[in-house]
């Protein structure tokens, strides 16, 4: 009888030891934001969205497979021409338009060329910003069904190492560069991570 007490407790000690910690992660919730480092934030997240929001970036999130044209975002966007695209589920062009046929290694340095990097495509369909407000990216950029399925520690070391990211910001003649750098970007997105990555209200969206 006192073996099986013993070993009774025993067991009972060791399920507690296992589920303990568990129950405590379930249960735990975020520790809440205060308003100065809300602010700082949602201040860093700002200068983010100036380069998302950019005709460099935006230009090639898009829900339906065709890239957008803006110039230097003073014209009105229209349709990528030549029916570039239009499949929302290729992310590579159509057969015998192939996003390759035209953007080659680099950006061209032709007045107005196109723009190029070592593997040109468009983001996913998921990943759609374009026309989308400050609040609806940020609120899209921490959920991994629509990051490409990338934490946000993920998604700092796309913007430092990608080079079809950073073709934003070597862009043919005659196009105007993201705003910042490539390391300024990536510092204020890994800023806005540590500071909880508030988003804004739809209300405050550019």
């Amino acid at each position: 009888m006192t073996r099986r007490i013993f070993v009774t407790l025993a067991l009972g000690v060791s399920m507690l030891c296992v589920t303990a910690p568990i129950s405590a992660q379930d249960t735990a919730t975020p520790a809440p934001i205060d308003a100065k480092t809300k602010a700082e934030g949602l201040k860093n997240w700002a200068k983010v969205h100036e380069v998302f929001s950019h005709p460099r970036c935006a230009s090639c999130h898009v829900a339906d497979g065709r890239p957008m044209w803006m110039g230097n975002g003073d014209m009105k966007p229209i349709k990528h021409p030549m029916f570039v695209g239009g499949d929302p589920d290729n992310q590579t062009g159509q057969p015998g338009a192939l996003c390759t046929s035209c953007h080659g290694p680099k950006s061209s340095q032709t007045e107005g060329g196109p723009p190029g990097a070592d593997v040109w495509l468009l983001a996913p369909k998921e990943m759609v910003w374009f026309g989308r407000s400050s609040a609806q990216i940020c609120a899209q950029i921490k959920d991994p069904e629509r990051n490409g399925n990338r934490t946000l520690a993920d998604i700092s070391t796309h913007i430092r190492e990608d080079e079809l990211v950073h073709s934003g910001w070597k862009p043919s003649k005659g196009r105007d560069p993201a705003p910042y750098s490539i390391a300024q970007t990536a510092g204020f997105f890994t800023a806005w991570m540590n500071t909880g990555a508030p988003c804004p209200t739809e209300s405050s969206s550019e």
